[in-house]
């Protein structure tokens, strides 16, 4: 049976790093496996993962993104089983990205990998629910298991994050929440502004008018106590909204 191909990847990659083909229903070359999308903006990273996973009899690679947005659709259109993904990733960060996804596609597990297990990331993990959260360092046994326990419904950190969260939790008057909690479309508007769009170019890319745009901009400096586009730069990256590397431009 022919194969249809899935959209490529927003930025383009190498042909051996290109996004895995959608199989007919029951066309898996693993009919038992697990399904498993890898969303790095990191070509290498990605290639790493593939080829670790490759390897194993219960898992086949179905799909692979560059960045949030992408990570959103592939769950959306493919369903995956578990979707490793990085929190640093340009358009939409993979924290953002995760809490959209259970909503448009709450069968998907999401397993989420960073270098830094900053107490930020971990109460949005708390928050959230969301069932994996690995360091980037850890062992590749660790990672395979991970993968198959959030498979089964299993939630599952690394050590060093799961002893942070219960410090959290229970030192934490409010259970680790955040101070200022901010909404999904929010984070969306701030990760792109810390990017460098302007007012245009973010109600393009998220479909909205620019008075809502402006109204997202507002709520945030309101909420953060912020008054300039600099100081919301500063606030996405300390926050871990955006990875520093990721900026791509001046903010205006």
């Amino acid at each position: 049976m022919k194969k249809t191909p899935v959209t490529r990847a927003m930025k383009p990659v190498p042909p051996r790093s290109t996004i895995a083909k959608k199989r007919p229903s029951g066309g898996s070359t693993k009919p038992s496996a697990i399904r498993v999308a890898l969303a790095d903006d990191h070509t290498f990273v990605r290639e790493a993962l593939r080829s670790l996973l490759s390897g194993e009899e219960d898992v086949e690679i179905v799909a692979e993104a560059d960045n949030g947005r992408r990570a959103i659709e592939i769950a959306e259109q493919l369903h995956p089983s578990v979707l490793l993904m990085d929190i640093g990733m340009p358009r939409l960060n993979g924290l953002a990205a995760a809490q959209r996804i259970r909503h448009v596609a709450p069968e998907v597990k999401v397993i989420l990998l960073t270098a830094f297990g900053t107490d930020h990331y971990i109460q949005e993990v708390v928050n959230s629910g969301i069932p994996g959260y690995l360091l980037k360092d850890a062992p590749c046994d660790l990672l395979l298991r991970a993968i198959r326990e959030v498979a089964k419904g299993h939630t599952f950190h690394s050590p060093a994050i799961s002893q942070r969260m219960r410090s959290i939790v229970d030192t934490q008057p409010n259970g680790g929440k955040s101070p200022v909690r901010l909404t999904t479309r929010e984070i969306e508007v701030l990760q792109l502004i810390a990017e460098g769009a302007a007012n245009k170019q973010i109600a393009a890319e998220l479909e909205i008018s620019i008075k809502t745009v402006e109204k997202h901009r507002q709520n945030l400096m309101d909420k953060l106590r912020i008054h300039d586009t600099a100081s919301l730069t500063r606030y996405a990256i300390s926050s871990g909204v955006i990875d520093n590397a990721v900026q791509t431009a001046t903010p205006v």
